[in-house]
């Protein structure tokens, strides 16, 4: 990450997201610890040292960071039109696809990410390659940004189940469509 993306960042997360440091840390430093855990995949225990805090301390101020980080994006992961009032360019010009799929407003997919669990949670999260996962699923409009992430699911969870989940809970601020429309899921294998 470039200096001008980090101080950006920095400041986005200090104004809007209430990023903050204490009288002995600053919000930069909250951020980059942050930052720093979540990039190298260390862990708290490790990263005392770098820092020079104490396990306490670090952990306290990744949750912030972790917090803030959070709150952006549910901010910058959703879609650009949320009452889905447009048809997509590539659907409405392409006679193949305008009939079948006019209310299509995206794609979704799971995807296993690498995770590290601690030993006691281990089962639940090895997938069927034997490593431990977390199940993560993502959503994509016709622009290929993100419109909704959902992660920290054990790697054994089936998608639908997190789809479901999704769905279910109002919490999550998954991009539903607007009232009346059919909803029609196609899995692609």
């Amino acid at each position: 990450m470039s200096k001008r993306i980090y101080i950006d960042l920095l400041h986005k997360l200090e104004v809007d997201h209430e990023l903050q440091g204490s009288q002995r840390t600053t919000a930069r430093e909250v951020l980059g610890l942050t930052l720093y855990i979540l990039a190298q995949g260390g862990s708290i225990r490790l990263e005392k040292e770098r820092f020079q805090h104490s396990t306490e301390t670090i952990s306290r101020y990744f949750s912030k960071g972790l917090t803030s980080l959070l709150l952006l994006s549910a901010e910058v992961i959703k879609p650009m039109d949320p009452q889905f009032r447009e048809i997509p360019a590539e659907i409405r010009s392409d006679a193949r696809y305008m009939p079948f799929f006019k209310d299509c407003v995206g794609a979704i997919d799971g995807t296993h990410v690498d995770a590290r669990i601690p030993v006691e949670d281990q089962v639940r999260y090895i997938g069927r390659h034997g490593t431990t996962t977390q199940n993560v699923m993502a959503v994509c409009d016709f622009n290929m940004c993100f419109t909704f992430a959902l992660a920290g699911w054990e790697g054994t969870a089936h998608d639908s189940r997190i789809f479901a989940r999704a769905l279910r809970d109002n919490r999550l601020n998954f991009p539903h469509p607007p009232q009346g429309t059919q909803i029609n899921i196609f899995k692609i294998i």
